[in-house]
């Protein structure tokens, strides 16, 4: 009798852990299923989510500047803080996307990424979808922080031109003397710049930014390129970043002008900018990337055979 009420005091004790494991288990899985429940496992949607956050903030930054110069009549900054705004937006963007998806936030980066095998094809028109929806989620942010100061400095009527007109916070626009073609050479000019610049900042084989200041070197090179290139249209180097704007412009109340204004001008920040990028990927290949040393001894090797010929030259003389 002893002997059995010992074993049943010890399968009852077994039981009692393993129900107390059981619980602390699920207690366990309950704690962590909040975050679980929203991971996303798929490294596509992570990327397109990333892709969307990062230009959502870039909008919101970067014409939130904007916005600031334009409705305290530029008491409260101007070309040059706009600039800086900018230029602190898309480094702070691809700080809190770079490790996900790249931090491109633009579509013209995800193309010459595409173009040059960085990028997967299949993913390119899902980032270029999430950054334009990004951009009009950014400009609604931009609208509704700042929905009573456009009020009262517009009266209440939304115009594209004229000295209250505020389209000009959120997408771009020629400056009056600026022709078409002007304007797209600027764009294209500008975008190459940008990308070379780019792939020289992340090229390890190169002098490349450090590891972790890689989106510091990048907003330093929009606020170079936003400085020197920015007068004619202001600078726009990204179709997301205009026509994503544009087109919560024309459904907030500014109207189907933001589209006509500047003898149609919006589909010059959209093509040139992916024109550009083409042109600065393969031009930055061309000249820098194919020239590498493809073998890692081989830069020693070559210095090894100057520094040889040097010591020959000067026994020769």
């Amino acid at each position: 009798m002893g002997s059995q009420n010992l074993q049943k005091m010890s399968e009852t004790d077994n039981n009692k852990s393993r129900r107390s494991s059981k619980y602390s288990t699920i207690d366990l899985t309950e704690n962590r299923s909040c975050l679980d429940k929203i991971a996303l496992r798929n490294s596509l949607a992570k990327e397109t989510l990333s892709e969307f956050f990062g230009t959502c903030l870039l909008i919101t930054l970067g014409c939130g500047c904007i916005a600031s110069s334009v409705l305290s009549n530029g008491a409260a900054g101007g070309h040059l803080t706009n600039n800086i705004g900018f230029a602190l937006a898309v480094t702070m963007a691809v700080y809190a996307t770079g490790g996900v998806s790249g931090g491109h936030i633009n579509p013209a980066v995800s193309f010459a990424m595409s173009l040059t095998g960085r990028l997967p094809w299949v993913r390119f028109p899902f980032y270029v979808t999430a950054q334009i929806l990004g951009a009009i989620t950014g400009s609604a942010a931009v609208f509704g922080v700042y929905y009573d100061a456009l009020m009262k400095h517009t009266g209440g009527v939304l115009t594209v031109d004229g000295p209250n007109a505020t389209a000009h916070i959120f997408a771009t626009y020629p400056s009056p003397y600026l022709s078409t073609i002007n304007g797209l050479a600027d764009q294209i000019m500008s975008t190459a710049l940008l990308l070379i610049m780019v792939f020289a900042i992340f090229d390890k084989k190169n002098i490349a930014a450090p590891k972790g200041l890689e989106p510091i070197a990048v907003g330093l090179l929009i606020l170079l390129l936003g400085l020197s290139l920015g007068v004619n249209c202001g600078g726009a180097m990204n179709p997301a970043r205009d026509l994503g704007p544009r087109i919560f412009t024309a459904l907030a109340g500014w109207g189907l002008e933001v589209f006509t204004a500047g003898n149609n001008w919006w589909w010059v920040p959209v093509v040139g900018p992916m024109a550009g990028a083409a042109i600065g990927a393969y031009l930055y290949i061309l000249c820098i990337e194919a020239h590498h040393n493809k073998e890692p001894n081989s830069i020693k090797h070559d210095l090894d055979i100057d520094q040889f010929e040097k010591h020959e030259l000067s026994n020769m003389v």
